[in-house]
């Protein structure tokens, strides 16, 4: 696993963590924004701005790719090195949330 990209991304925010979850499927920035209200009850929006800064970093550190433009909208999808980052949250998240409930 690419170490670099495990440093900057874990522990990642919760707007990275859907906009990957969501991108395990091709999908464009507006889907996203639209699946994580879905996902979350509503309680969680992420805005254009932090949307498109993401995908942008996250392009760029290789966790997503451009896959096809349609109509004017970039579509992306997680790479190998994406899923591999995502898991490892998952599992800390997981981690997480095993302790707290044996903490009760």
């Amino acid at each position: 696993m690419d170490v670099p990209a495990r440093k900057v991304h874990i522990p990642m925010t919760e707007a990275v963590f859907y906009i990957l979850l969501c991108l395990r499927e091709e999908s464009h920035g507006y889907n996203i924004i639209r699946k994580v209200e879905e996902l979350t009850d509503h309680e969680i929006r992420i805005s254009p701005g932090t949307m498109y800064g993401n995908l942008s970093k996250l392009e760029k550190d290789g966790l997503i790719q451009f896959v096809r433009e349609e109509k004017k909208r970039r579509i992306y999808c997680i790479t190998d090195l994406g899923k591999d980052v995502l898991a490892l949250e998952m599992k800390r998240v997981e981690r997480l949330y095993r302790n707290m409930m044996e903490a009760r």
